[in-house]
């Protein structure tokens, strides 16, 4: 079985000029990076996860996901404005109401595809 946690290195220091070349002009920049950290950042919260597999089945208002969850409204409330932030659900009003669903099909494709990897 391998040892996921050994990692090896070259036994000789040298660098491959023409696929560090290559590679660092295929990297995006500095602010696209910080962005994409800050979007798995958020996916770093089993609540909020939670929530995000939730909102595949329905859109829901906070009462109905808090009752689901068996956490309060204000808990819901405080992760639905982070993944708001974060453009991961959208909101609208319905009178008094306010329904909260995925923003896109994204969303669904990111948490698929980490579960895929995990369950691997």
């Amino acid at each position: 079985m391998e040892d996921r946690y050994n990692v090896e290195c070259c036994d000789l220091m040298h660098a491959h000029d023409e696929i560090v070349e290559r590679v660092q002009k295929e990297m995006p920049g500095e602010d696209t990076l910080y962005d994409l950290t800050e979007l798995f950042r958020i996916f770093g919260d089993s609540t909020r996860i939670r929530i995000l597999y939730v909102l595949f089945e329905a859109e829901m208002c906070v009462c109905d996901i808090a009752a689901l969850l068996g956490m309060t409204q204000s808990a819901i409330s405080h992760q639905l404005k982070a993944l708001k932030n974060a453009r991961l659900v959208k909101s609208r009003r319905d009178g008094k109401t306010v329904f909260y669903s995925l923003a896109d099909d994204h969303v669904k494709t990111i948490i698929d595809q980490g579960l895929e990897h995990i369950l691997e």
